[in-house]
């Protein structure tokens, strides 16, 4: 990946976020010409700035519902990474329009920017809740994809490589269940589970940032990079944080309750990475799987073809609920493999304030 990345320039939309601040991480050590980071944070992005303190790196406060600043970031660009969005389903439902504004009509607003300033590759960060859409969130995102994928179909010739990737539950990001799960046996519980039959894809955040800066290397044009990524059922996860946290806050397990409270309106009881109508426009390579365009491109035959080919054909959907958890030793060598509980407990970062405030939010 660093001889397709190296000497490039690179825009990062909501380069402050847990995802983008990632990417801008793995991003930094692949050595770009240069990166132009955005985010509307005032504070995260200050920090961020402190954090690289180089002369090809460019922090910018900024929001992608103005299309003039983005196409002025977009100016002489090699790539664009957007990874700006709402999040949460809850406030989403609440707040659709706003969703609609930064979801929705700041995909267009990258898109535009993209073609207006000859961007070679764009690549959009999506979600597991695009996939057969119950919420506010998981349709913004929906319309997102189809938005990346239309701009391709609509490309001549050498024009802006468009391709989105989708993943599920990146532990230890904001919003995620792991921080609020570490913050409630932090209080002594109880811990509190929407639905024990409830099933999640996770992964940590450095492998979600690589699995998005390799599809990227890979995009032929509209395709959706969907993320291989482990099963977990939600009270194995639960009884795995009990067991290995508790006693750092100086509780038994056997003390910390866990209550059973319901699922969120909205909120499924599994995660569906790829749908059924997806599958016969589908392949399989070895870290993801690979949706190709409904549409094919107007003006262009594409070669859909990549390295690393496990199969060119699907017989069914991705979803948590069809695939093999993992069982708790499992999750807690996953955890702990992955140095998951360090970065969320803060190790000598110092981060456990704010990853608990987070995931309490």
């Amino acid at each position: 990946m660093k001889d397709f990345y190296s000497g490039k320039k690179i825009l990062v939309t909501g380069a402050a976020g847990t995802v983008g601040s990632e990417i801008v991480r793995q991003l930094h050590a692949f050595g770009p010409s240069e990166l132009r980071l955005v985010d509307n944070n005032e504070s995260a992005l200050f920090f961020l700035m402190e954090r690289y303190k180089s002369r090809n790196i460019f922090c910018f406060l900024g929001d992608v519902r103005d299309p003039g600043k983005l196409k002025k970031l977009s100016e002489g660009l090699d790539i664009i990474i957007h990874c700006a969005a709402f999040k949460h389903v809850i406030l989403s439902e609440y707040n659709p329009f706003d969703v609609a504004q930064t979801n929705i009509f700041g995909v267009e607003n990258i898109i535009r920017s993209a073609k207006a300033g000859g961007v070679k590759h764009v690549l959009f960060t999506s979600s597991d809740k695009a996939v057969n859409p119950t919420n506010v969130m998981g349709t913004s995102k929906l319309m997102g994809e189809r938005l990346i994928t239309a701009a391709n179909a609509l490309k001549n010739g050498d024009g802006t490589i468009f391709s989105s990737s989708r993943f599920g539950n990146v532990i230890g990001s904001r919003g995620s269940v792991v921080p609020l799960f570490i913050s409630q046996i932090r209080k002594g519980g109880p811990v509190t589970l929407t639905d024990k039959r409830m099933t999640r894809f996770i992964m940590s955040i450095r492998a979600s940032a690589t699995l998005v800066l390799k599809a990227l290397t890979q995009a032929r044009g509209g395709e959706v990079f969907v993320t291989k990524m482990p099963v977990a059922r939600i009270s194995d996860l639960a009884q795995v944080l009990i067991e290995t946290m508790a006693p750092r806050f100086g509780y038994k397990p056997s003390a910390i309750r866990t209550v059973e409270i319901g699922a969120k309106p909205g909120e499924k009881l599994y995660e569906e990475l790829m749908s059924d109508e997806e599958v016969s426009r589908s392949m399989e390579l070895k870290d993801m799987f690979v949706i190709t365009p409904a549409f094919k491109s107007i003006y262009q035959s594409i070669d859909y073809s990549y390295p690393d080919v496990v199969s060119m054909g699907l017989t069914k959907s991705y979803v948590s609920a069809t695939e093999k958890p993992m069982g708790k030793d499992d999750i807690r060598d996953y955890l702990l493999k992955n140095g998951l509980l360090d970065d969320i407990w803060g190790g000598q970062t110092g981060r456990t304030e704010s990853f608990l405030t987070e995931g309490a939010a």
